[in-house]
């Protein structure tokens, strides 16, 4: 596990050990004001694309193959991958938190990306 790499619903109270704070959803979460969600980034670019997010509808069943599918997207899509570098060279200086809006803690695309992010810091 990178230390320096964390996940955190948006909901939850921001808070200094958060370091930088980059929300990674592609729409922003209902009910949450800017002021409140205090980023420092909305990457928008890295979020699942809106197909995708579709399909996966956060049904716990449709996860693996939704997980299979935006690691796919996140390896072959251009801006994806500028993004995944952005955020690997950030994550070396400072403290990162993923930001998501899902109620679903453990099938959303968050996790899936802090585990890409995560093999690439370990390579």
């Amino acid at each position: 596990m990178i230390e320096n790499l964390v996940l955190k619903r948006i909901y939850e109270p921001a808070s200094e050990e958060d370091g930088k704070r980059i929300l990674v959803d592609r729409i922003w979460p209902r009910g949450i004001s800017k002021d409140k969600a205090q980023l420092d980034l909305w990457m928008k670019e890295i979020a699942p694309s809106t197909e995708l997010r579709k399909e996966f509808n956060h049904k716990p069943e449709r996860f693996e193959e939704f997980k299979e599918q935006y690691i796919k997207e996140l390896q072959e899509d251009d801006e994806k991958r500028l993004a995944i570098v952005e955020l690997l060279r950030m994550i070396e200086k400072e403290k990162v938190t993923l930001l998501f809006g899902a109620k679903d803690e453990v099938h959303n695309q968050a996790v899936v990306l802090k585990e890409v992010l995560e093999r690439k810091l370990e390579q």
